[in-house]
């Protein structure tokens, strides 16, 4: 007997030990999940899970080597692996966690006063908001400046001629404030990720006018991002936790699942809200076409298209170097071919390429992979516009000092 103890402790210590960092948002739903089923274990993983109060948090605990991977949005880390918030981290993106998700959410009056010129004008929301900005001072929360919250705000208005820091004011705002924020009257609204516009609505502080499917559909949220040391000495210990997530997410993405994960999530230790508030925005939920995706569609892929993206963005508004190799960036950070080693042994179908054109589809549409094709959702953007990683503009030769760096 003492024998078998003995070589259960020595498994038990063996164990690759992963800290992963989150935030208390629905779309950490499938890392919640495969912690708390025993996914990871299942794979031989000793996971810690840390739920943090920020996005600077995560950036400074990755940074520094506190957290071995975290539920991200991908623009913070390529932020992280360029070092423009602090000390550089290279990290690796290898699979993608959710889509979907993002609500832009006004307070009451802001709101109804939005809708209600959008229907006398019979104009899009987007143009009815500009019209109410460029009247008067507004302040809109975002969760992080290097958040695909800050991109898809930015797109979004600047297709009617808004432009932040001359017709709008930005603020940070952790996800889990947002709330608050807006009650206070610090902010008029925000863009933040699930469940957090459906806690201003039930709270009667704030109501929803478009979501991240109006700005661009199915677009990606969160990813898992790695610190590439710890990817690099663990390869195996990576795509085991992958095989984890992706067993988590197909659980998440059910509709029959989607109470009992809402129970999982509602914990104290987690998201810390009413169940049904997280309901509504899991698939099967009463809003589920605006919010999160876990598995259907390829969601879990991480396309270097997608990442290219974000960085193409990040440029546009300055907060990169202008002389970075945007694609050879991508390719560093995005690793399908981790993504496909890790699915190869379950027969899970994966994309047999790294790129595809962003945009462009109103319906679904099926994509080549092995050891099947895959289904993907439509992915139109709001403005029509097609976006293919080979008209992606070269670096420039004269650098550019990048904004917000903190």
């Amino acid at each position: 007997m003492s024998e078998v103890i003995s070589l259960s402790a020595a498994r038990k210590t063996v164990a690759p030990k992963m800290r992963i960092g989150l935030l208390r948002l629905s779309d950490g739903a499938p890392v919640i999940a495969a912690h708390e089923f025993g996914f990871f274990a299942d794979e031989g993983l000793d996971v810690e899970l840390s739920v943090e109060p920020s996005w600077a948090n995560i950036a400074d605990k990755l940074a520094y080597g506190f957290l071995d991977a975290a539920v991200i949005v991908p623009p913070l880390a390529f932020a992280v692996h360029l070092g423009l918030r602090g000390a550089a981290q290279p990290m690796l993106i290898p699979y993608s966690l959710s889509s979907g998700g993002n609500t832009v959410t006004l307070n009451q009056s802001l709101a109804q006063e939005t809708r209600n010129r959008s229907n006398r004008k019979e104009a899009p929301v987007v143009e009815a908001l500009a019209s109410i900005l460029r009247e008067s001072t507004t302040t809109l929360g975002i969760v992080h400046a290097y958040s695909t919250h800050n991109l898809l705000l930015r797109y979004w208005l600047a297709t009617a001629g808004i432009e932040v820091g001359r017709d709008v004011k930005f603020i940070v705002v952790p996800p889990a404030r947002a709330v608050e924020a807006l009650t206070s009257g610090q902010i008029a609204g925000f863009c933040a990720g699930a469940p957090w516009g459906e806690v201003a609505r039930r709270a009667g502080a704030g109501a929803t006018i478009a979501t991240s499917n109006d700005i661009w559909r199915s677009a990606p949220e969160k990813a898992l991002a790695v610190r590439a040391r710890w990817a690099d000495e663990r390869p195996e210990a990576l795509q085991s936790a992958i095989r984890a997530l992706l067993r988590a997410a197909k659980f998440c993405d059910g509709p029959e699942n989607a109470e009992y994960t809402a129970a999982l999530l509602s914990r104290r230790k987690y998201v810390d809200v009413d169940p049904h508030a997280i309901l509504a925005d899991l698939p099967g939920g009463t809003t589920s076409e605006r919010g999160c995706v876990f598995y259907r569609g390829a969601v879990t892929f991480p396309w270097r298209s997608q990442g290219l993206w974000f960085l193409n963005q990040m440029r546009r508004w300055a907060l990169l170097d202008d002389s970075l190799d945007l694609h050879a960036l991508a390719e560093r950070v995005y690793r399908p071919d981790i993504y496909r080693a890790a699915v190869a042994p379950s027969g899970e179908p994966a994309p047999v390429d790294d790129w595809k054109k962003e945009g462009g589809h109103d319906e679904a549409w099926a994509v080549e992979a092995l050891p099947l094709p895959l289904v993907l959702r439509p992915d139109a953007f709001c403005d029509r516009v097609t976006f293919d990683s080979d008209t992606v503009s070269p670096p420039s030769k004269t650098p550019v000092t990048a904004l917000h760096k903190n």
